[in-house]
């Protein structure tokens, strides 16, 4: 138990320093070989009304939604549903986009879940084309249809040839409705079938199922966390900036994004880490596991800050810890979600951790992640 508490006071120091001035409320788990290590619920669900963060909090969680629609594809593939080679335009015929040059390439479904079809994310720049489109990644626009946004996007010429380079993008918003054809159902179906009803995942959807469970949102201000208005713009450099609308996850006409559109709760989220772990039963044969799991993008470029990871079909992949000048194991899956979420699976260390905030960006791309993580290491 020694070491148990040297990692649980090692966390709590970092929480602690972190609690009102970087980060307003939020849970953080950790497993170890399938045994709870840290468990804490911290700071406030609503700042404004005092109301303490509580362990069953559901909080919107943006891009942590791509592994679970990923590995529903996944599983579809098992099935024959679907196949990692077939043309998107199989399942959505009018998906497409073109070359800068006006031609029209293959994008294939394992283009989609590996980041290499072309497509991107906007930034707040007047001259991005996605701005300029006024393509949504699912974080703003409540109310927007799938039918809408596929139109704006395919207006936008792609970035590369599919499978020529990485680039993180709308793919997987893309992938969830194919998902959705695939089944003959919406994408929330697939998904329930596939991953949250084996799992008992009862809180994490594509809608709120408790709103008064559900965190408000904050982002990171010049003298702390500002409560978010609607929409909110989080970051001052229109390059880097991203713009949040709190309202979308509670307009049933919202897109059912696959990339961004899921709610949940911290305790689901472990359950689904914890069977990808151990291998990806219930949910996935092994075989599947190993393949998504391992670097799907070769040796393409990825960004600067990003050195020592490769990419997979669920996530991000270590492949050099040295590089990334980081603790976590090769062969570890890691990635995040705007509202302010990190999580990480490292199957050679044991480990499944799960860090949800309801702070933007802080909580993701913040110091705060890399510092539960260094903690939860040692």
């Amino acid at each position: 138990m020694g070491a148990h508490k040297t990692l649980r006071n090692r966390v709590d120091a970092v929480i602690d320093a972190a609690i009102g001035k970087r980060i307003v409320g939020g849970v953080v788990l950790a497993r170890r070989k399938g045994e709870t290590v840290y468990e804490r619920t911290f700071g406030l669900i609503d700042r404004e009304s005092g109301s303490p963060m509580r362990f069953d909090a559901i909080f919107r969680l943006a891009s942590v939604t791509k592994p679970i629609v990923a590995a529903t594809a996944l599983a579809l593939i098992e099935r024959g549903k679907m196949g990692l080679d077939q043309p998107i335009t199989r399942w959505l015929p009018d998906f497409r986009p073109k070359l800068p040059d006006g031609s029209t390439p293959e994008i294939r479904i394992r283009h989609l879940l590996s980041h290499t079809a072309g497509l991107a994310y906007g930034s707040q720049l007047p001259d991005d084309p996605y701005k300029r489109a006024e393509v949504s990644g699912a974080l703003d626009t409540p109310g927007l249809a799938w039918e809408e946004n596929q139109r704006r996007l395919v207006s936008v010429p792609l970035y590369f040839t599919p499978g020529t380079a990485w680039r993180y993008s709308i793919a997987i918003d893309v992938l969830g409705m194919a998902v959705a054809k695939a089944t003959g159902g919406t994408l929330a179906d697939a998904v329930a079938e596939c991953i949250t009803r084996p799992l008992e995942m009862k809180d994490t959807a594509f809608n709120v199922v408790d709103t008064s469970r559900l965190a408000v949102p904050y982002g990171d201000g010049k003298n702390g966390p500002v409560r978010m208005g609607e929409p909110h713009v989080v970051g001052e450099d229109p390059a880097t900036a991203t713009k949040f609308s709190p309202a979308r996850i509670l307009d049933p006409r919202s897109f059912q994004s696959g990339g961004a559109g899921m709610a949940g709760t911290a305790g689901d989220l472990m359950k689904f880490f914890e069977a990808l772990r151990e291998g990806g039963a219930p949910i996935l044969k092994r075989e599947t596991m190993a393949m998504a799991s391992a670097n799907q993008i070769g040796s393409l470029q990825r960004e600067e800050k990003d050195a020592g990871w490769r990419f997979g079909f669920l996530s991000a992949v270590m492949a050099h810890p040295k590089a990334a000048k980081s603790p976590i194991s090769v062969g570890a899956l890691e990635w995040g979600g705007a509202w302010g979420h990190r999580w990480l699976v490292d199957p050679a260390a044991g480990l499944s951790v799960v860090i949800l905030t309801n702070t933007a960006m802080e909580g993701v791309t913040g110091a705060f992640p890399q510092e539960v993580y260094a903690a939860v290491y040692g």
